[in-house]
């Protein structure tokens, strides 16, 4: 019953985090993307400060925040890389790429982290990529065959190859702090990075004329699929296992399908439905996988919830 529950929990995470593809287009004409993404950064930050502040206080050295900024570095591009993108594309096709994000950690994991991939997971990985690929190419060979992929696909794919790498190095670099702070000093340093991208832009924009259906956007991104998912993903790493809990991020185009559906955007052509199929089952391949190693992973991070 309990592993029942935690499933629930990564569902729900999983709407929530499919949740922003939509709000990330309804704004992402609104305000460059450096921009966005630094806003977004910021206001994570400051809603999560107050609790590391009351449970662990601001001390931190030189050689974590070293650390931190390489990791943040990663989701600086990939979540820039989804503004920017979402000015050409859907947010269907970057749910999709999305799911490559997995299968990239996967790899980058087997020469970071000296992870072997069994059987399982490669399986996992061929249908992650092949359904993302259809989806993508709308289920037309001859747009596959010709690479005819939009700017907004190009660029988030390359988002998502950063991406794949917050996995590992968070393994990589960890250094027996408690996540809660790892995951907080990332957003800091992350905010870091976007400040200086930024440079004059902040004193160039009229902040008084920007929407206010830019700050809600902001505001569910940075609660719900931001601290929240966290939250809930570090809690479920502990039943499932990270691969498992990973693995979930191949629901989002599915997920996205049925919120374009709720609010009036039709469903997309039935040739794209087999690509969504085929990443689905590719989620339950990897759920079906043996977690021999989810307790000894698990050992490592337990602490940060008592």
């Amino acid at each position: 019953m309990r592993f029942f529950k935690v499933h629930l929990l990564m569902l729900l995470c999983a709407v929530l985090v499919a949740g922003s593809f939509p709000i990330v287009a309804a704004i992402s004409h609104e305000l460059d993307p450096v921009l966005l993404t630094l806003l977004r950064f910021l206001l994570a930050s400051f809603l999560f400060a107050p609790l590391i502040w009351f449970r662990y206080g601001f001390t931190v050295s030189f050689a974590s925040l070293a650390r931190y900024s390489l990791i943040s570095a990663t989701l600086v591009i990939c979540f820039w890389s989804m503004f920017f993108s979402l000015r050409y594309t859907s947010t269907l096709n970057i749910s999709a790429i999305f799911t490559l994000v997995p299968s990239l950690s996967g790899l980058y994991a087997m020469v970071l982290n000296k992870e072997r991939l069994g059987r399982a997971r490669l399986i996992a990985l061929l249908l992650g990529l092949v359904g993302a690929l259809w989806v993508i190419f709308r289920g037309d060979l001859s747009l596959l065959s010709g690479l005819a992929l939009n700017q907004g696909d190009l660029i988030f794919f390359i988002g998502c190859l950063f991406m794949g790498f917050y996995t590992p190095l968070v393994r990589l670099f960890h250094r027996g702090e408690p996540m809660l702070v790892m995951a907080f000093w990332i957003m800091v340093t992350g905010s870091v990075w976007l400040l200086l991208l930024a440079g004059p832009q902040l004193v160039s924009v009229s902040w008084a004329d920007v929407p206010l259906k830019v700050w809600l956007g902001l505001g569910y991104i940075a609660i719900f699929s931001t601290i929240v998912s966290f939250f809930l993903t570090q809690y479920s790493i502990l039943f499932l296992g990270p691969t498992r809990v990973m693995a979930y991020s191949y629901l989002y185009p599915a997920l996205v399908l049925v919120l374009d559906l709720m609010f009036g955007g039709g469903l997309p052509e039935a040739k794209v439905l087999p690509g969504v199929i085929i990443v689905l089952f590719a989620m339950v391949v990897v759920q079906r996988m043996e977690g021999g190693g989810v307790k000894r992973y698990c050992s490592g991070i337990s602490r940060d919830y008592h």
